[in-house]
């Protein structure tokens, strides 16, 4: 049956003391259960290398998480450090890995031992060394690279002879919104009457970052637009530095051009840029390495 409890009833002062003990003997009843099971599952992840930690719920709930030796370990040295203690470190595991250099063919090395790298070469001896240096069977491009003094250049220039690469040039029409709409863009310059920009405006997204929206300063916006788009498909090219750098890279024909048009094109591409803005100038071929030219002797 259990134990009988007895209560004096009448008297509310007597009742409402024996009350106020027997709430206090069940909670002193039910703390020392508490303390003893959480002693035994102490001393139980103590032997499996557990320890335990407040839960998310208030300070009475508690979660058991797995502690490896290392985490262990960390832990010991997190607190040595807290305390001001020196903490031995261990030492790293495995061998550091070494980073291999890039080494160059020999084909290669023996070209760049034919560029004298402390001399600055005039435009007309920088193409007679390419094409002397020249090791590879596939026809490779010329390049211009320039170090400008300010980011933000741009410009347009027509080279006299043809660079070698084909310029995919369309204007603007029905057919070709819907493939930019369909996510095909197949040229490199778009042309357009300004009739259309209204509804080339949500296409700014797309064309914009890839350099490819009509604008006014471009030229690629006219009332003429079949005109404009002859001049680029004959050689007309935009030059503009690197977004976030003062550089300027440009191909300006290929190596196999005969001397004095990649000659012409490369000193029409040097004015287009101008001299006041040009830091120092360097010509390559595709695989070639770079040679410095000298600026006063290429205007």
């Amino acid at each position: 049956m259990g134990k009988i409890r007895t209560r004096i009833l009448g008297l509310e002062e007597v009742e409402e003391k024996q009350k106020k003990q027997q709430k206090e003997k069940k909670f002193q009843k039910k703390a020392r259960g508490q303390a003893a099971s959480a002693k035994a599952s102490e001393d139980k992840s103590a032997s499996q290398g557990k320890i335990r930690a407040q839960g998310l719920k208030g300070g009475e709930r508690v979660r058991e998480i797995e502690v490896k030796e290392k985490d262990l370990e960390k832990m010991e040295r997190a607190k040595k450090l807290i305390e001001g203690k020196p903490a031995s470190v261990p030492p790293l595991a495995g061998k550091a890995k070494k980073i291999k250099a890039r080494v160059r063919g020999e084909n290669y090395q023996k070209a760049k031992k034919a560029v004298d790298k402390k001399k600055k070469y005039s435009v007309g001896e920088a193409v007679k060394l390419l094409k002397k240096i020249k090791y590879t069977s596939f026809e490779e491009s010329v390049e211009l690279h320039l170090n400008v003094d300010k980011i933000g250049l741009k410009g347009e220039v027509s080279l006299p002879y043809s660079t070698g690469k084909t310029v995919r040039v369309k204007i603007v029409d029905d057919k070709v919104l819907g493939e930019i709409e369909k996510g095909k863009i197949e040229f490199d310059i778009l042309i357009t009457h300004p009739s259309f920009m209204p509804r080339l405006a949500k296409f700014a997204k797309i064309l914009g970052p890839k350099g490819l929206m009509p604008n006014p300063k471009a030229g690629t916006i006219s009332p003429k637009p079949e005109e404009v788009a002859k001049k680029f498909a004959g050689g007309a090219l935009r030059w503009k530095t690197e977004p976030k750098f003062p550089l300027i890279h440009q191909m300006v024909g290929k190596l196999s051009l005969e001397d004095k048009k990649l000659i012409d094109n490369i000193e029409v591409f040097l004015k287009s840029v101008g001299k006041t803005h040009i830091l120092s100038a360097y010509i390559k071929s595709t695989m070639s390495p770079s040679i410095k030219l000298d600026l006063e002797k290429s205007w």
